[in-house]
């Protein structure tokens, strides 16, 4: 495996291999003294062109805790602000003789572009509404490690609800297309303004109504509402989006006893999802953040030292 672009460019195999080694490296984070001696003398080199704190922090601590060498380069303080080509940024750096490029762009595809221009492994750490693959592989570990926990099994035959801003969102194109694999089906829940065109072609059940799906639910994915990214109306008002959509004490009560509250960060808290709901014992918020280096972790491995 050269680069992580996409859900779709791991094997089976490979998502299997990925998955075993973050449980492996899950447990690093619990020592006194987290380094491996794995990635030592590579360079990974974390790019960001739309801010981040979650993936891009998870992704420093994991290429240091395997004793890499972490550089962090984002747009608004490089040569980009003084008008420097994405393609320059990115040939410069592959001069520099770094061996990973964790990009993230706002442009869907911007990622795949750039791997035809480097030699070193470009990661996608979000392109646009397009994908983002370790946030998915996180989600569906944080899952395994909660269902194993617990005594219920696996992701097979789990039921997954993914419900909010679907239109503008990445997260949820790399999970539809990663937790069937594994097992789970999966439910997308939105108002009909915020479902992407097409959606209806990808293979998952769609539906504009919360309350009906809801209490079936093993996992509930709440999705941040973008507001950055919508210009126009896409819900009459926030009190109209939370009555419709959004997961209160009264929707918390109507789940299963043993179902939990995923969210990928940040949160919107009194919007997609209550604080109520955020603090329950039954949400794995904070597991997920875990669940991130362990991943990225494996994920680093496979790509500069797996061969080895």
């Amino acid at each position: 495996m050269k680069h992580l672009l996409s859900i779709h460019d791991l094997t089976d195999t490979d998502l299997e291999a990925v998955l075993a080694t973050a449980e492996e490296m899950h447990d690093v984070q619990s020592r006194p003294v987290k380094k491996l001696p794995a990635l030592r003398g590579r360079t990974v080199v974390n790019l960001f062109f739309e801010d981040s704190t979650r993936t891009r922090s998870s992704f420093e601590l994991a290429a240091k805790w395997l004793s890499a060498d972490a550089i962090n380069v984002s747009a608004k303080g490089s040569s980009v602000s003084k008008g420097e080509s994405m393609k320059d940024t990115l040939l410069t750096l592959d001069a520099m003789g770094v061996d990973a490029i964790v990009m993230r762009h706002a442009g869907s595809g911007a990622v795949a572009q750039a791997a035809n221009w480097v030699r070193a492994s470009m990661i996608n750490a979000g392109d646009g509404t397009h994908e983002h693959p370790t946030q998915a592989l996180l989600d569906a570990h944080a899952m395994l490690r909660h269902f194993r926990n617990h005594d219920l099994g696996t992701l097979e035959g789990k039921r997954v609800v993914i419900v909010g801003d679907l239109l503008h969102s990445r997260v949820v194109r790399s999970n539809v297309a990663l937790l069937p694999r594994l097992g789970a089906s999966v439910a997308l829940v939105a108002p009909r303004t915020l479902l992407p065109a097409g959606v209806d072609t990808w293979g998952v059940e769609v539906t504009t109504e919360l309350d009906d799906v809801l209490p079936e639910a093993d996992v509930a994915m709440m999705l941040r509402v973008q507001r950055e990214r919508m210009q126009g109306g896409f819900f009459p008002s926030e009190r109209e989006y939370i009555a419709g959509y959004g997961l209160t004490g009264t929707r918390l009560a109507s789940m299963r006893p043993t179902a939990v509250i995923a969210h990928p960060g940040p949160m919107n808290r009194g919007l997609e999802i209550s604080s109520d709901a955020a603090d329950s014992a039954r949400a794995i918020v904070l597991d997920q953040v875990s669940a991130g280096v362990a991943v990225r972790m494996s994920v680093l491995y496979h790509l500069l030292a797996g061969n080895e």
